[in-house]
């Protein structure tokens, strides 16, 4: 992965000159790049009481015996994985404002329903 769609441009560039070095040819076209999945991680700086959040948030798992995280599945394309230390990784966005605008969304919701607290 990179952290920039400029990023992924010159990665791409740099594999393809490497296969052309070798004698593979993938024609003249530029290759058409399009952004399938971003991934962000987060930490809110509070404490997520995941047992009532496994209770009250709609679309959620909780199986702490196979994994440490809850994982939440928001409105938006977003899931994401929510840490007790405050901690998110959210994947399934295609921009940074979906990104933003996820988790927000999930902040919101865990200050509203008391889910998370500050120390």
């Amino acid at each position: 992965g990179t952290k920039s769609k400029e990023q992924s441009i010159r990665a791409i560039n740099s594999v393809m000159s490497r296969l052309a070095i070798h004698g593979i040819d993938l024609g003249e076209k530029e290759p058409e790049i399009e952004v399938q999945n971003m991934v962000a991680s987060v930490n809110l700086k509070g404490v997520i009481n995941l047992e009532k959040c496994a209770r009250i948030l709609p679309k959620s798992m909780y199986e702490p015996e196979q994994f440490p995280a809850l994982i939440y599945r928001s409105d938006s394309p977003a899931v994401m994985l929510v840490f007790g230390s405050g901690k998110l990784v959210c994947t399934g966005n295609k921009t940074e404002e979906d990104i933003f605008r996820a988790v927000a969304s999930l902040h919101c919701i865990l200050e509203e329903k008391w889910l998370i607290s500050y120390n």
